[in-house]
């Protein structure tokens, strides 16, 4: 008999007392998941997650004192505590951004600081429990139209490094076609329609450039695309 699965531990950080309550209640009601802990500025986020060694943090971009960005700078850069308390996953938690507006000023910032993705706060219930789901599990949290949002980031933003070819020559050309339609906002069944190819290998071509690449996920990938310079805002998809 084959053992169940563990839950995913969640923490929930944000100063609005009725939004971090609302949430916890939402996720703790949920099958599969358990909210380990929940704080409302970047410092107890900080301590928090090194207390708990969540799977996933909710996190406010917004909060007084210590804000999400650098919140999750710490949380996503640094596990060691944790490890050595013995609590927790050896590997960072993925952080899902809570936003009042989707095109939100620091999203960019939010996503280099290593954040997985980002999620309205007035999202229906089932959308924030997908959103869990799918971060901890390691999948796209990043609609299409949130991609292309950031693309058109890109578009404004001075170049920021200069093409990187010995970074991206251990992909094999079929990897790097996933890349390019990744970086371009296709979901894995676009890609798969594209390429004349099934959905679970597309998931396998992503996961072979992300650890060639040594990416966390596949929005740094779509961030590496643009910086590195192999796409281009504006060109033809």
């Amino acid at each position: 008999m084959t053992a169940p699965a563990a839950p995913i531990r969640v923490l929930v950080v944000d100063d609005q007392e009725l939004v971090r309550s609302g949430f916890c209640v939402i996720l703790d009601a949920a099958d599969g998941i358990t909210v380990v802990g929940e704080a409302a500025n970047g410092e107890a986020a900080v301590s928090q997650a090194a207390a708990h060694g969540p799977d996933v943090v909710l996190m406010d971009i917004r909060m007084p004192g210590m804000d999400g960005l650098e919140a999750t700078r710490q949380i996503t850069g640094d596990r060691e505590g944790a490890r050595s308390a013995g609590s927790g996953p050896a590997t960072p938690p993925k952080v899902v951004m809570l936003t009042t507006f989707d095109l939100d000023e620091y999203v960019y910032e939010a996503l280099r600081a290593g954040a997985s993705g980002f999620l309205l706060k007035d999202s229906p219930r089932h959308d924030l429990i997908a959103a869990v789901r799918a971060a901890a599990a390691g999948d796209a949290l990043l609609a299409p139209s949130v991609t292309r949002r950031l693309i058109e980031a890109f578009a404004r933003r001075p170049p920021e490094a200069s093409p990187s070819p010995s970074q991206l020559a251990s992909l094999t050309a079929r990897e790097r076609d996933v890349l390019l339609l990744l970086a371009r906002g296709r979901s894995n069944a676009e890609i798969a329609s594209v390429l004349f190819v099934s959905e679970a290998t597309v998931k396998t071509h992503v996961g072979n450039l992300l650890a060639k690449l040594g990416l966390r996920d596949r929005v740094q990938a779509v961030i590496l695309a643009y910086e590195t310079g192999i796409v281009i805002p504006g060109d033809p998809a």
